[in-house]
């Protein structure tokens, strides 16, 4: 076996355990217990063992195959990828596409071929000329404010769908209600931290899928939650992944509120 093929082996150490589980396995663990909400958003994160989570600035440097083969499996399972802008400018993102395996995979388990594309700015600063918009399968999702700058909006609302969420801040709550009512229920969020924070204090996270990458990094890189809680989160472990010395963790609330 290659050295890259290893990186990619993926073992499940809890809830059961299995050597070199494929995909079709790892898309049912990071299912299990989610049909019975009538929403649920997940949260996925790659953090280094000392709790970086960017080398030098961007998030890419901690990730392996394995964490990035978890990450395509996770936009398989989702209605919506929700991502703050901060996070689209500094990680480069594109057009939100999934390959034709993926289609088909989603496709099977009932969803539309292609995920929509959300993305949480107050401040409206995307580029229109973005691949994001210009070469989007689906129509995009702008969660912005009341307050946001009009011009910005009046160059974007043609190629996305802007909603308003707040009045100057973004508001969680109401973001979360604008994607359940447009029927995307299932929410996977890829960052950053800021809006993790801002999820978390309104206590709309159902999940956090967390890769601990087996480096050092040190230095003055943040964390994966920004902001401040109004009280400390418990979660319950859900699920334990090795590939070679990375570890894929999957967290859920300690308690999952009534489904409405």
């Amino acid at each position: 076996m290659t050295d890259t093929a290893a990186q990619n082996v993926i073992d499940c150490l809890y809830p059961w355990v299995e050597p070199d589980v494929d995909d079709a396995s790892l898309a049912d663990h990071y299912s299990a217990g989610t049909a019975a909400a009538r929403h649920w958003l997940r949260v996925n994160f790659v953090s280094s063992v000392d709790g970086a989570v960017t080398v030098d600035g961007r998030s890419g440097g901690l990730g392996d195959d394995a964490d990035r083969r978890v990450f395509d499996i996770l936009r398989w399972l989702c209605d919506v990828v929700l991502v703050g802008a901060g996070t689209v400018r500094t990680e480069g993102y594109g057009a939100m596409v999934v390959d034709d395996d993926a289609m088909t995979a989603r496709v099977l388990a009932g969803l539309k071929p292609q995920p929509t594309f959300a993305i949480a700015s107050a401040s409206l600063d995307l580029d229109p000329e973005s691949p994001i918009f210009t070469k989007a399968p689906v129509r995009p999702i702008i969660l912005t404010v009341a307050s946001a700058p009009p011009e910005r909006r009046e160059r974007l609302e043609h190629l996305a769908d802007i909603v308003v969420c707040g009045e100057d801040q973004v508001d969680a709550a109401q973001l979360v209600a604008a994607l359940v009512e447009r029927g995307l229920t299932r929410i996977h969020c890829e960052g950053g931290p800021q809006l993790f924070g801002t999820l978390l204090a309104a206590d709309a996270v159902d999940e956090l899928c967390l890769t601990v990458s087996p480096q050092l990094v040190g230095g003055g890189a943040g964390r994966i939650v920004s902001g401040e809680l109004p009280d400390v989160r418990g979660l319950t472990l859900a699920g334990v992944l090795r590939s070679e010395s990375t570890l894929l963790l999957r967290y859920v609330r300690a308690t999952t509120p009534s489904v409405e």
